[in-house]
Parts: C-alpha cells; structure tokens; sequence
C-alpha cells in the first residue's frame, strides 16, 4: 500500500493527548450519557474472567466516570431504561473484536464479515455431535433466553475446556450470528435468537466485507484518536491487509507523529481542536483499551506492561494483576491489588518517582471507596524508601 503524503505532523506530546482525549480520559466526561456513552465511545469494552478490584468491563467506566455505581454498570449494559418503549431495544451484546467484548448493538451489521467467516470455518476446536446445534437453536425458539446450563450443560467435566455438546453448539450458533447474547445473569451468558433480539433494523448481513471493514477502521481511528496500521487493526483484531484495502476511504486522514518511525493515521475531528481539560487519576485495567495494546502503550508513554495473572508466581515481576496508574496523562506506576474484607490491599507498588506517591494514593483511595472499603494497606513498594511516604499519605486522607 501506497501511504498519502501526511496532511499533518504531530508532535510525541499532542498524540498523546489525542489518544487520552479520545479514549475518554481528558477533558469532562458526559456524565449524562453514562456508561452507555463510555461503550459507544469505545466501541468495545473487553471482558475477562478475572475479577480483583472488580471484573474489567465494570472497570472501564468506572476509569472514565468515576465512582459509579457497579450495579449501575451492569445494568447500563444489560437491562432495557426504564424509559424504553415497546420494543424493548438491547443496548449491547457480545461479540468476538479486540476479544471477547461488550459491543454496542448498532454494531451488529459490522461484524458480518466475521460471522461470515466463521460460516466458512473448515475446522473448529471443539467437535459438534450430531443433531445437537438444531436441537439448541429449537430448544432457544420454544423457551426463550436461556444460560448453557438452563439448555443442558456448559461442561462435561469440571475442566474449563471440556465443553459439553450443547455449549459447543450454541457458541458455534453465537459466532455464526444466529444466536446472540445482549444479557448476563451474573457472569453467565444468556442466549436468545438473534432474530427475536437484535432489533430489526439492525438485523441483517447486507454489508459487503469491504463496506464492515471500512466502517470499523473508521470507528477505531475514532476511538484511538490516532493510531498506526497495526494499532487500528488491532483495535478489532483485523489483518493488516484487511486495514490497507479500506484505511484510504475509512475518512481517517495522514499524519506523521514525531518519533513514532511508521506511518499514522488520525480522526479528522481529533486534529480541529487542541485537547484540553482535566486529566482523570485513577487504576487502570490491563485490559482496558487505552493500554490493551503493549507495544503502542510503550510507544505513546513509555511505559511497559504485562499482564503477569499467567505468570508463575515466581517469576512475576510486577504481581498478579498489576494495574497501572495513570494521573496526569502519563503512566506514574503500578499496583497490584487484592481485597480483605473491608480493606484494599496493596500488595506490590512501582512507583515512578517520588511525584508519583500523591497520584497513587488518590487512586487507591477513591478504588477502595468504590469497592466499599473502609482502609488500604501497603505492603511491598519497589522503592522502599517511598514506601513511608505514600503510607503517610494514604494515612492523611483516611483520618
């Protein structure tokens, strides 16, 4: 691919603040739109297992928006507003893109090039017994919604891999777009029939493959604000080449950004005016989308991180699941967490510098105020004579 001449060079600095504008992390959050606005902002919120703090995708809002309510998280995702008339219109359902993530549901007519992909798929993983995957679709069309479990069983065994017949059916059911999940009860998914739950305007494949890919490059540069090929094709884990046959009519424009050394494209609308405002202090998930992609994290903050939750315990440099600080618009250190009771444990801090103790402490007090506890406890800091000091200062504002 041929890269048009850059229409604008950015300086290290103002892609940076791009990226945080963008991600919502400078200037005022709409705090009116809420958690919905946050995902539609995004375009996707990942999902993982792991829960600390809280599970990630309640820790993507919370980053942007402050202290807000984890039952209003939930439910901002999954429950119709009150205010919603008939029909009932789902707010977001799940789908494979960056991962497994929350998507906002005008996404779904973008994703049929990848349903129609897994359609074509020769070879799977998992086996599918006979007759099972109708029997599941038929079971969905008599009873409604329904968690693996409540359509027969998600397991043969105890084992996380070990899928039971009627759990491989319906994943395959969900990948292909005739089943979906716009709901959870807890942490399980409940499947319905796209065609009973996506609303009908939406519910169609009638865009080509070059047509989904264009408009998601679009929505990535959007919410990346500025990006190179491969941190917008990672953005929904697209191929690079996928990325090189629609980045010239996405309506992204050129722009070199200074020490970068590859080409990058930008939103138009993140370039009209200069990002200002107030910069949020807070955790970060690793797996949030400001920092889910490790090379571009190291190259706009440079800052290196790694999620080390698979990591043998021994070997793990930073913890369990070290989360890091941003404050500023810069990453100021890390803090692997864990709850006892009522207080919020600090197992292992890194701290960049001395200026970093205040801004670490903030964001330890207002987590621990949003899980409901009442005192944080340090216990490793990678530089021990700062240790003191970010007690003291933890101590300060809990008395």
């Amino acid at each position: 691919m041929t890269t048009p001449r850059p229409a604008t060079a950015l300086s290290a600095d103002e892609a940076r603040r791009i990226a945080l504008r963008a991600q919502g992390f400078l200037g005022t959050p709409d705090r009116r739109a809420g958690v919905r606005g946050v995902l539609r902002h995004l375009g996707a919120v990942q999902l993982d297992t792991i829960s600390v703090l809280a599970r990630s995708h309640e820790l993507i809002p919370y980053a942007r928006l402050g202290a807000v309510g984890r039952r209003t998280v939930e439910d901002a995702y999954w429950n119709a507003s009150a205010t919603d008339t008939p029909p009932v219109r789902p707010h977001a359902f799940e789908y494979w893109s960056h991962a497994a993530c929350i998507l906002p549901i005008e996404e779904w007519p973008h994703f049929a090039f990848r349903r129609r992909a897994y359609r074509a798929r020769p070879h799977w993983n998992h086996a599918l017994p006979d007759g099972t995957y109708d029997q599941v679709v038929k079971q969905l069309r008599t009873e409604g919604p329904l968690t693996a479990t409540e359509l027969g069983g998600a397991k043969k065994t105890s084992e996380w891999w070990d899928w039971s017949g009627t759990k491989v059916a319906v994943e395959r059911a969900l990948m292909y777009g005739e089943v979906v999940c716009v709901e959870r009860r807890g942490w399980k998914r409940v499947y319905d029939l796209a065609d009973r739950a996506v609303p009908a305007d939406l519910l169609h494949d009638e865009l080509d493959d070059t047509e989904c890919l264009r408009r998601l490059v679009r929505l990535a540069g959007r919410s990346l604000g500025v990006g190179t090929r491969a941190d917008i094709a990672d953005y929904h884990r697209l191929k690079g080449e996928q990325v090189d046959a629609v980045i010239a009519d996405s309506g992204l424009v050129p722009v070199i950004v200074e020490g970068w050394g590859k080409p990058a494209w930008a939103d138009p609308a993140a370039l009209e005016t200069p990002p200002r405002g107030r910069h949020r202090t807070t955790l970060l998930s690793p797996f949030d989308s400001l920092v889910w992609e490790r090379a571009r994290t190291e190259r706009i903050f440079g800052f290196t991180h790694r999620l080390e939750a698979y990591v043998p315990k021994q070997k793990r440099i930073h913890g369990y699941f070290a989360m890091p600080v941003l404050a500023g618009g810069r990453l100021v250190g890390r803090v692997d967490p864990a709850r006892e009771g009522r207080t919020l444990i600090a197992r292992q801090v890194t701290l960049d510098g001395p200026k970093a103790v205040p801004a670490v402490a903030q964001a330890l007090l207002e987590a621990a105020t949003w899980v409901d506890c009442t005192d944080v406890r340090v216990e490793r800091v990678d530089a021990p004579e700062l240790r003191e000091s970010l007690t003291t200062e933890l101590n300060r504002a809990l008395a």
